[in-house]
């Protein structure tokens, strides 16, 4: 973590910052949220009122950063003129949290998709040193994201098992994505609540939760264009439950309601979380 950055408290909620909010956002009343969201891929120098609109929000909130194209997975070399500018915007925002995806989204140019890697030993070696490399060169401890998948590409190791494995091996934190949970449980046919159970908790950094599409009782597409569905929260309150509170972002990335109706969806993970802090000194992080 960048020294300047102040951790988020456990029961801190927010909102991805996306230009059709901006607006709203910097209009927002105190306590609508307690932190915002960006790609930090589509703010990179950006100038002009988008950029003083950036400067001002993450000047007045916590701003995390979830990324979108370091590709960790994939066999391009690291991009090291990105990674730079990638710190110098982390240290200008104060930024305590960055995380990225555990999967891939380049293949000699960019794929515009986030692909699963495949769940293999030689797999976890890859992508673990390339975490830590980016780890170096952001000078600060980064999360994953566990992705949602569809076609699963070889599979020698339960996805639980590759997860724990890239963890441990990089030495990195989680962003555990509830609703992927919940979509690959449904379309790969695997408890929940066990793969909950397995997960190493203290390194557990954030959540997010998210809409999803249901396509048919067995097939589940994750959207981030719905409200989160009463299951879903139903797996916030056991990973609050099982691993105390953590900071939880509502995404929601196209459909775009109106700003009410994300702060009264806001309001219901603030539900969960405060439900669950009481015991949150119990739950060990280190």
């Amino acid at each position: 973590m960048n020294p300047a950055a102040r951790p988020l408290p456990s029961t801190a909620a927010g909102l991805g910052l996306r230009r059709a909010l901006l607006g709203p956002l910097r209009d927002a009343a105190p306590g609508d949220f307690d932190f915002l969201e960006c790609a930090p891929d589509n703010w990179i120098g950006v100038g002009g009122r988008f950029g003083a609109a950036l400067r001002e929000l993450s000047a007045r909130h916590p701003l995390v950063c979830h990324g979108l194209s370091l590709s960790l997975g994939a066999t391009d070399p690291l991009d090291d003129t990105y990674l730079a500018r990638l710190r110098r915007f982390l240290d200008e925002h104060r930024v305590p949290l960055f995380s990225e995806h555990l999967s891939y989204c380049s293949d000699g140019g960019q794929l515009y998709d986030l692909l699963p890697i495949p769940f293999t030993e030689e797999a976890v070696r890859h992508v673990s040193s390339r975490i830590r490399r980016v780890q170096d060169a952001l000078g600060r401890r980064i999360a994953v994201e566990n992705i949602s998948y569809y076609a699963a590409p070889y599979q020698a190791m339960a996805e639980i098992d590759f997860v724990t494995a890239v963890l441990e091996e990089a030495d990195c934190d989680l962003l555990l994505d509830v609703n992927n949970v919940f979509v690959n449980a449904v379309n790969h046919r695997y408890d929940p609540h066990e793969f909950l159970h397995r997960l190493p908790g203290a390194r557990i950094a954030y959540f997010h939760i998210a809409g999803h599409y249901d396509e048919a009782d067995d097939l589940k597409v994750d959207t981030h264009g719905a409200p989160v569905k009463p299951d879903v929260f139903a797996l916030l309150d056991a990973a609050c439950a099982r691993f105390g509170p953590r900071p939880t972002l509502l995404e929601r990335d196209f459909n775009i309601p109106p700003y009410a109706e994300l702060v009264a969806e806001l309001g219901q993970v603030r539900e969960v979380l405060a439900r669950h802090a009481p015991a949150a000194n119990q739950h060990a992080r280190a």
